[in-house]
């Protein structure tokens, strides 16, 4: 075999990294009867209520299509809400219920919860640094898009994350 002469594909072990994630979140969030997409829905509905959406799938790394697939399930169990903007009348707009507060509210400990477990390996040092790398990658990456006027979106559903926070 041939010696490798560079260090390991930031991206794809970025990527392996999110998918062990994800999937550990998942089954936390299994529990409250909710998908990973759809607990991103709800923060991010919740933190801009009103939203259309194409603002949505935006928001999450999807297409029109998958966030369409997916609001279907959250307004049929009653979490969120689409209502008719009042000026454009080809754009709904989402808001998250009582009911979908509530049930972001019961799984969000769960998800910080097991976060925290994932992390519990790192110092705090190690933690900011892979924010504050994590969140100039992200900024760098939505500057050609947003000079080019393109959006970003996912073919494996897999959503982007809004920038991390410290906790």
């Amino acid at each position: 075999m041939g010696e490798q002469s560079h260090g390991p594909v930031l991206s794809f072990l970025v990527r392996h990294t999110w998918l062990t994630m994800r999937a550990e979140i998942g089954a936390e969030l299994e529990g409250f009867g909710l998908t990973v997409p759809q607990f991103a829905t709800l923060m991010m509905v919740r933190t801009s209520p009103g939203m259309s959406v194409a603002q949505l799938a935006r928001s999450v790394g999807s297409t029109r299509q998958a966030a369409n697939e997916m609001l279907a399930a959250l307004v049929r169990d009653g979490l969120i809400t689409r209502s008719p903007h009042a000026t454009d009348r080809r754009t709904h707009q989402l808001h998250v219920t009582d009911r979908g507060s509530t049930r972001f509210e019961e799984a969000l400990p769960a998800v910080l919860r097991r976060e925290a477990e994932l992390e519990a390996g790192l110092t705090r040092e190690q933690r900011e640094a892979a924010l504050t790398w994590m969140s100039a990658v992200t900024a760098a990456c939505r500057e050609p898009a947003e000079r080019c006027g393109e959006g970003a979106s996912s073919k494996d559903g897999a959503g982007a994350a809004p920038a991390p926070q410290a906790r």
